[in-house]
């Protein structure tokens, strides 16, 4: 695929590939639409505090992790042009719900449930992969991710503009959030009346089973429960952060740590379940994968996609403070490390379609992490302010580069778990910038970047020895296997299949 052929808009595929990265764009554009009128909340309010603000920061992303694993199930399960249809207009309801709100109960619950909405990023990985070939799929895929992905800047330029100048007064805020939930609610309807699952000519191809995700060994097994436990650790995290908050009680902390201990041991259940019995009987030879580079992979996105939404958070602050600039400066500056998502992100998926061995452009994009982000740990005010912008777009550039990386390789894992992969993948993504940030409370701003690149350079070396080239890499189709083609479904048994799920329901 070429760049110019992004912009043949009456091609089928292009035409699902931007329709899919809208839905991610709306998706983003709702899930940050608080930050950039925090201030504007405050001002129309007088018992909102900065406190409430930074407690909702977290709340914001409390279930997007095990939302990301329940949605990669469903993907695999129904299909995504359903499941993406039904999480936006879904999310539409705790959007409007934290527009009116006017209590700290209903802006907390309607964002905690708002939170799921970040799942919304597995779901157009599955759709692009059935959409595009192996030898396509990393740009496809980085398309997706990079265009979408600017769905929160967009908010954050255009949505105070909303509440101060085309609604205006106190409540202008909350009109322009509804907005978003709006423009939610529409966008799935219409991305169900416009897309389809896959092409005419090819089969969706299911799962054996639902519920976990298939390993193929007992020493898979092991691995997939022990790569689980840290996605609970990770919301045991975020509770903690907020009883040290004081918004919550040390009863209610137990309580939530009691909950995400019951979650986590049925999770392994359902592990059990679904894949002790797939082992008893044997899984033919050439249906087989090693979850070794699904780890891999988990790995990398912990490390790239988790530094970005952790120096995202900080970096206007370290700006403001290290070279003495002004809030606003220090924001623009700050925010060309998310504009790069636009170009980097697919450049990241064109390279590894074209070069001839994804695993080595995994590689060198984690080496290229490793040590932007290790000179950016000696920046300090003695050095050139341009030097220290130029620095920061180059990391940004390997960080959000691996980012479409990574995403060129999930697809070519096991291609009836795809979404289940994604998840898992995108979940670990956020318990990186979980990880990160309550690190950061604890360390200066210039021994967080080494403890970043210190991450990175982890994942360079589980990469090196763990991640495989996948089978079939450039190929004009996704390799298949005897199980997979005795599970696949026409887009008209994928539609009867859900259909029946409702019914049932």
């Amino acid at each position: 695929m070429k760049v110019m052929d992004i912009f043949k808009f009456k091609n089928e595929r292009m035409k699902v590939l931007h329709l899919t990265w809208i839905a991610f764009f709306v998706s983003f554009f709702t899930w940050f639409n608080m930050a950039p009128l925090a201030t504007t909340m405050l001002e129309s309010s007088d018992w909102l505090t900065n406190e409430h603000i930074a407690a909702l920061g977290i709340i914001n992303v409390a279930l997007t992790i095990p939302a990301r694993i329940v949605i990669g199930m469903l993907i695999d399960r129904y299909g995504p042009r359903v499941v993406y249809s039904g999480l936006l207009i879904l999310m539409s309801i705790p959007t409007f719900i934290f527009a009116f709100g006017d209590s700290w109960t209903q802006l907390m619950i309607s964002r905690l449930l708002l939170s799921s909405i970040g799942a919304s990023f597995v779901i157009g990985i599955r759709m692009v992969s059935e959409w595009f070939p192996p030898k396509d799929v990393g740009f496809a895929e980085g398309i997706y991710g990079g265009w979408g992905n600017f769905g929160s800047a967009a908010g954050a330029m255009l949505l105070p503009w909303f509440a101060l100048s085309m609604f205006g007064g106190d409540d202008g805020w909350r009109y322009a959030v509804a907005l978003t939930g709006l423009c939610c609610f529409v966008y799935g309807i219409i991305y169900y009346l416009a897309v389809r699952d896959t092409p005419e000519s090819k089969e969706f191809v299911v799962p054996k089973k639902s519920g976990a995700m298939e390993v193929s060994s007992w020493k898979d097994l092991v691995q997939l429960i022990l790569w689980t436990l840290p996605l609970g650790g990770a919301l045991a995290i975020l509770a903690w952060r907020l009883e040290g908050m004081g918004f919550i009680s040390s009863t209610t902390l137990y309580m939530i740590y009691t909950i995400v201990i019951i979650v986590m041991i049925y999770q392994i259940y359902k592990i059990l379940q679904v894949n002790v019995p797939i082992l008893r009987k044997g899984v033919p030879e050439d249906d087989q994968y090693k979850f070794k580079n699904v780890a891999a992979l988990n790995s990398t996105y912990f490390a790239n996609f988790g530094a970005e939404l952790a120096i995202v958070s900080m970096l206007p602050m370290f700006f403001q403070l290290t070279f003495s600039l002004s809030a606003t400066s220090a924001g623009m500056i700050a925010a060309s490390f998310a504009f790069i998502n636009l170009v980097a992100r697919p450049l990241g998926g064109m390279l590894s379609d074209r070069m001839g061995n994804r695993k080595n452009v995994m590689l060198i994009y984690m080496v290229g992490i490793t040590l932007g982000l290790l000179a950016m740990g000696f920046i300090d005010s003695g050095w050139p302010l341009m030097l220290a912008v130029i620095l920061t777009v180059v990391t940004s550039v390997f960080v959000q580069g691996a980012e479409g990386a990574t995403f060129a390789i999930i697809p070519m894992i096991k291609k009836r778990i795809t979404g289940q992969v994604a998840g898992m993948a995108g979940a670990y993504g956020n318990v990186g910038s979980t990880i990160y940030l309550t690190l950061y409370t604890l360390v200066t701003s210039q021994q967080f970047f080494f403890i970043l690149a210190g991450g990175a350079f982890v994942s360079f070396i589980i990469c090196f020895f763990w991640l495989e080239e996948p089978e079939n890499s450039f190929a004009v189709d996704y390799y298949e296997s005897s199980v997979d083609k005795e599970n696949s479904l026409d887009s008209s048994e994928l539609d009867l299949a859900v259909k029946k799920v409702a019914v049932n329901k």
